[in-house]
């Protein structure tokens, strides 16, 4: 597929694959504004926004001519690909994904990451280390064939390392065709 124009871009993968991080440094690169949906999602003291009010929210994200969203929310995850012309899948190893949450909750003890909600210290439960860790298994086969799904009509940007990030956000316009998704 010709490679095109990154104006609408979905980021997507594991917990601890590092999209909050990526989909800042790429917003910058591009002088895109970055939509952090954990951000959005979530409410004081960890609580849920309710499902009509979320749907209407992700609505609201994806209206404009540029956006970077990070984050996946399977419940709204189609219509975001319906919406997003570059998806950037963050496949990253599993154990790198669990390092990083359990860095994550060290560095932000008691407080809220810069890309969550206010109100919403930084934890780890044993349900999102699961999560995490059976995202492989469980949450990734989705994703792929989500992802073959949308591959004739999206970019798709499949990176599966830190030297593939960083290739990568070295001249994103310019490499995005390189990676192409495979399983």
């Amino acid at each position: 597929m010709a490679q095109r124009e990154m104006r609408r871009i979905l980021v997507i993968g594991s917990g601890g694959a590092g999209k909050s991080t990526f989909s800042k440094r790429l917003g910058e690169l591009l002088d895109i504004d970055v939509k952090h949906l954990d951000k959005f999602y979530w409410r004081p003291g960890w609580r849920e926004t309710p499902k009509d009010d979320w749907l209407q929210t992700v609505t609201g994200l994806t209206r404009g001519d540029s956006w970077i969203i990070d984050g996946n929310f399977g419940g709204t995850l189609e219509f975001r690909l319906q919406h997003c012309d570059t998806i950037v899948f963050l496949d990253m190893p599993r154990l790198l994904c669990l390092w990083r949450i359990v860095k994550r909750r060290l560095l932000y003890r008691n407080r809220s990451r810069p890309d969550m909600a206010e109100g919403c210290s930084e934890r780890l439960t044993w349900e999102f280390i699961q999560w995490v860790w059976n995202y492989s298994r469980r949450t990734r086969p989705k994703v792929v064939k989500l992802l073959g799904q949308h591959s004739q009509s999206k970019q798709v940007v499949w990176l599966r390392s830190n030297a593939e990030v960083e290739r990568f956000l070295a001249s994103p316009t310019t490499n995005a065709g390189d990676f192409h998704g495979q399983t």
